[in-house]
């Protein structure tokens, strides 16, 4: 009886203990089911992100390497038009010697079709038995190789003394190794050239033993790699590229790509261990299931508190990483990696990357002070977010610059919400006692392809801002924009010798003389005919020579050509007439840019009054540079000079200016007489005119172009005009005839 009493008194706490283990021990073996599981999936998601790593790298690299060749095949070609049949032959050593250093050649040699080698240390290659150069003999330019694994690059370069030349540049095979020699797989990696035909062009360096090119597939490989293979072989004959991967010899798990390079039949072979990013995983994978299994066993409430700690540390973290501090929202970073994320489930063609740089905020900050610039940039990002729908992205990117996705995919669309964020933007005069209207620049990228890196679509996005044509109209980038850019490395490269071969010519617009119909002056006004590019407009390269000092020289050598034509006339006992001669702002960044051209004036013996200097209104910024251009417009009469203001009308202090400055000619915007049929635009022009000549300053109306405006402006009593209703800016020769015509002796 007792026993029996007893039984139940102790089978409770035992039925109770074991139900309590088993529900620990069905949730740590749920637990262990789920992390093997897991682990099952994270090794497989390993594979498939080192797959996606080997080929991104690689593609990178292909085409990191693949713009290299092209540059050294541009570089060659540029160099190869520089020989003509008055090249020394003794100056050619030293000159191959020097432009191989400039351009990263290991060697430059010119090679003709008969043997001969300049220089004649390089004779023992026989250059010109290799089928590549014998090609550049026939006019083609080629990349090649010899049997050193050397890279030739030949260009032809035309015949002289009755042979066939060509220029070859050299590069050695450890060069060459250096380049390919991958930067971004941790040192495992290896990768070499090879042709359609799987031939070994540039071989690796540093080889480990499990990666040998040669036998590295077992001698039963599976179905699978087989398959691989012959895709490979496939592949390589037609030109496309590939990812596999597959276990060697040694049954390490390796993964080769194959990217084209785009020069001949070439492809970069790159060779990585299928575990690189797996390998230390599987350790720390063992681990976890040790932690987590001990963590479960102690107490689930104490991992429950490391949970919350890990989570509150980790939002702590990630406010601080990806978090502008000054506008609260996200950053860069966390943009680049909310794209990913959008990117994922990203149709190609239905987002648009936008880039967007505020103009002038510099001197918001100059006139306003830094804590009023950081609150309208708080503003401004307020104002873009408060028009950011959903699957949209922004973020300020650097200091005035910002980053939008926008679910947009047409021009229309983009516009048209980029000119309602500005609108937005603009609202903050409403706030504060800052009246200013800020303009943005703007430029666009299509996601016509979500896998493209972002870092890529952001400058794509920067490159069509830098070439916005008009202001407040985004720019998409394009095959044009791509094609503008290379025209403008061509056209800085051909600025130096076109700028000594004298390509830039002079050409004259008359001014013509109110009062009585006769020529009373001209502007000098420059144009570009390369002998091989033809004409090339001054709307392409002036705006491109004013981001650096070569508008500067080209003002000085238009300058000098004026110069040198006064000087003949003056021989020829002509009588000479102002020519007004433009003068870039790039000019006032230099400290005495006066100087040489008053040392022209004196050398070809000017005299005072005939040279008139022209100044764009834009020049002037705020009351501080009105002062400082002023002083140097007095130091321009102080050196004979005339001086007069171009655009004039255009800027918001124009009459300031006719106060401030003393200038000698005003010349009214064209824009004034588009209308001029309004009585308003009439009576401003009117009053332009009457106030110059109240000022003793002489008045000028450009872009004139027909008999009614002529006959209004004589009306009013304008001092010139200057446009096609007279004459086209003329040639030199052309110019004088018609200033005969015009009975003005020249």
């Amino acid at each position: 009886m007792s026993r029996s009493k007893s039984y139940p008194l102790l089978q409770k706490p035992t039925k109770n203990w074991v139900l309590k283990t088993g529900v620990v021990s069905i949730v740590f073996f749920l637990v262990l089911v789920l992390m093997v599981w897991n682990t099952s999936a994270l090794r497989r998601a390993l594979v498939h992100s080192t797959e996606d790593y080997a080929r991104d790298m690689s593609y990178q690299l292909a085409s990191d390497i693949s713009s290299r060749f092209k540059s050294y095949q541009r570089s060659l070609h540029l160099l190869s038009n520089s020989f003509s049949q008055n090249s020394k032959i003794e100056d050619v050593p030293s000159y191959l010697q020097e432009q191989a250093e400039i351009l990263g050649f290991d060697a430059l040699a010119l090679v003709s079709s008969e043997g001969v080698t300049i220089p004649s240390e390089y004779a023992y290659w026989d250059f010109e038995k290799i089928p590549g150069v014998q090609s550049s003999f026939q006019g083609e330019h080629s990349v090649t190789y010899d049997e050193d694994q050397c890279l030739l690059f030949s260009a032809p370069v035309g015949t002289y003394n009755a042979q066939d030349w060509a220029l070859v540049g050299l590069h050695h095979k450890e060069n060459v190794q250096e380049v390919i020699r991958p930067k971004n797989f941790g040192g495992h990696g290896l990768t070499c050239i090879i042709d359609s035909r799987s031939t070994v062009v540039i071989s690796p360096t540093d080889s480990k033993p499990f990666l040998q090119l040669d036998g590295i597939f077992q001698s039963q490989t599976d179905s699978k790699t087989k398959s691989a293979l012959v895709s490979m072989k496939e592949n390589l004959e037609n030109q496309r590229a590939g990812t596999f991967q597959f276990t060697a010899v040694d049954n390490r798990q390796l993964i080769l790509s194959y990217q084209m390079l785009g020069v001949n039949d070439w492809f970069l072979l790159s060779l990585i261990p299928a575990d690189m990013i797996s390998g230390e995983a599987n350790t720390y994978i063992f681990y976890s299931f040790l932690i987590v299994g001990g963590i479960i066993c102690v107490s689930f409430l104490f991992l429950y508190g490391m949970a919350q700690i890990y989570r509150s540390n980790q939002r702590q973290l990630e406010q601080i990483a990806f978090t502008d501090p000054l506008t609260g929202g996200s950053n860069l970073a966390s943009f680049q990696l909310q794209y990913q994320d959008l990117a994922s489930q990203m149709d190609p063609n239905t987002h648009t990357l936008v880039y967007l740089n505020v103009k002038g905020f510099k001197l918001i900050n100059e006139n306003f002070g830094v804590q009023e610039g950081d609150n309208i940039l708080k503003h401004i990002y307020h104002a873009l977010m408060s028009n950011i729908r959903p699957y949209e992205l922004a973020t300020r990117a650097n200091t005035d610059q910002f980053f939008l996705c926008l679910r947009e995919h047409t021009l229309e669309g983009v516009q048209a919400r980029l000119d309602a964020m500005t609108k937005a933007i603009n609202t903050f005069s409403l706030y504060t006692n800052i009246h200013h209207y800020l303009t943005l620049q703007e430029g666009a990228c299509l996601i016509d392809d979500p896998e493209l890196n972002i870092v890529i679509l952001q400058a794509r996005a920067r490159a069509a801002c830098n070439h916005q044509t008009q202001p407040d109209i985004c720019s998409f980038y394009n095959g044009e924009i791509m094609q503008r850019m290379n025209r403008e490395q061509e056209l800085i490269a051909l600025f130096e010798t076109s700028l000594e071969n004298r390509d830039f010519q002079v050409y004259l617009q008359p001014k013509v003389r109110l009062c009585d119909g006769k020529l009373g002056g001209a502007e000098a006004l420059v144009r570009w005919f390369h002998p091989e590019r033809g004409m090339i407009y001054p709307s392409e390269f002036i705006p491109l020579f004013e981001k650096s000092d070569r508008i500067c020289r080209l003002d000085l050598y238009v300058f000098e050509e004026v110069c040198r034509l006064l000087h003949g006339w003056m021989e020829d006992g002509k009588q000479l007439l102002p020519i007004s001669v433009n003068l870039s702002r790039a000019h006032f960044r230099v400290p005495n840019f006066l100087q040489p051209f008053s040392s022209l004036k004196e050398k070809y013996g000017i005299p005072d009054g005939i040279l008139e200097i022209e100044l764009t209104e834009s020049i002037i910024f705020d009351d501080q540079q009105r002062g400082w251009v002023n002083n140097f417009i007095r130091e321009m009469h102080q050196l004979g000079f005339l001086c007069s203001l171009d655009d004039f009308g255009v800027g918001y202090s124009s009459l300031a200016l006719l106060k401030d400055l003393d200038v000698d000619t005003i010349k009214l915007d064209r824009r004034f007489f588009e209308d001029l049929d309004s009585v308003k635009a009439q009576n401003v022009v009117a009053s332009f005119v009457e106030l110059a000549d109240n000022l003793a300053i002489h008045t000028v109306a450009e872009g004139i172009e027909s008999q009614d405006q002529v006959d209004f402006l004589r009306r009013i009593h304008c001092d010139m005009i200057q446009g096609y209703v007279f004459s086209t800016p003329l040639p030199i020769p052309e110019f004088e005839a018609w200033a005969l015509l015009h009975s003005q002796e020249v």
